[in-house]
């Protein structure tokens, strides 16, 4: 039997064996299949001057018109750079889950420790208007950080006017809300270490700070390595409704990216093709770095996506 057919083969008896998993997974594949695979189509537009009543092939072929437009625009750089620094920025913060995990995990009192998880799961789920609303309460000119700011400086202060003060605003209000969740995939990996591995660092005289560095720490690192080349590979990628919510005539300067120049132009201003070719152009970006910090990791760690 051929290598080809060998595979089919066992693909067929793979499938008979674990039919009920792959019928669970069914829902979600036909989601991402037309959700997210289905609309791919439409990326054909950035290379056409799209008009809806023409169509898509209607339309007539522009090339890569639209990217140029965009590598020439003025304001390019200053798109980029406030996109890269609001994204490197939240990139910093990666390690934050990490700790929370870790220090979840060193918790003995089940009542307490569930309890506290609960309290920091719990901003999770706040939709994004709900949570931009209480960011601006919270350092507006009468809020905490408004009043603690005029104590500092003399003078009260609504920090979203204030615009080199936007991205610490908008990167640590995003750790205030998704850290808690972001432990959830740690804790589990936590949870696989043996204990006898633990046990045997103990009885070598290991105080818990070892334990965390010499045993829990390598047994999540390929979870740690995955988790950051994922973030890695949306370097491009700044949550859209969250900055539109906090953003404001004033601090434009900052808080102005790719993803509200996108909205501008192709929402407000109808421009379809010019707002695909964009948002094209920021994928590709991304799937540059997920290539690239997988290649990084493998090539250092010996662990990657693929």
């Amino acid at each position: 039997m051929s290598g080809g057919k060998y595979e089919l083969k066992k693909l067929q008896i793979h499938l008979r064996k674990y039919w009920q998993l792959y019928l669970l997974l069914l829902p979600a594949f036909v989601y991402v299949l037309i959700f997210s695979y289905g609309p791919m189509y439409g990326i054909i537009i950035a290379f056409k001057d799209f008009k809806p009543k023409l169509g898509y092939w209607g339309s007539d072929w522009a090339g890569l018109k639209y990217f140029k437009r965009f590598l020439t625009y003025p304001d390019f750089w200053k798109l980029v750079r406030n996109t890269l620094s609001i994204s490197l920025y939240t990139l910093l913060t990666f390690p934050c889950a990490i700790i929370l995990a870790l220090l979840f995990n060193e918790l003995k009192g089940v009542f307490f420790k569930k309890t506290v998880q609960m309290i920091t799961y719990a901003p999770y789920f706040l939709s994004s208007v709900v949570m931009c609303s209480l960011v601006i309460l919270m350092v507006g000119r009468d809020g905490p950080l408004g009043i603690l700011y005029g104590m500092i400086t003399g003078k009260n202060a609504d920090l979203l006017t204030i615009p080199k003060y936007f991205s610490s605003i908008y990167v640590w209000s995003g750790v205030w809300q998704s850290t808690g969740w972001g432990t959830i995939i740690y804790l589990a990996a936590l949870a696989g270490v043996s204990p006898e591995l633990i046990e045997s660092a103990k009885i070598d005289g290991a105080g818990r700070l070892q334990i965390i560095r010499h045993v829990n720490l390598p047994c999540i690192l390929p979870t740690i390595i995955i988790m950051f080349i994922m973030s890695t590979g949306s370097i491009l990628t700044v949550g859209f409704e969250k900055i539109f919510l906090l953003q404001n005539d004033l601090n434009l300067e900052t808080s102005r990216v790719i993803s509200t120049y996108t909205y501008e132009i192709g929402l407000l201003g109808g421009q379809f093709s010019y707002s695909t070719a964009i948002g094209l152009f920021n994928n590709v970006i991304n799937v540059i770095m997920l290539f690239l910090s997988n290649k990084i990791a493998k090539k250092v760690s010996g662990i990657g996506l693929w």
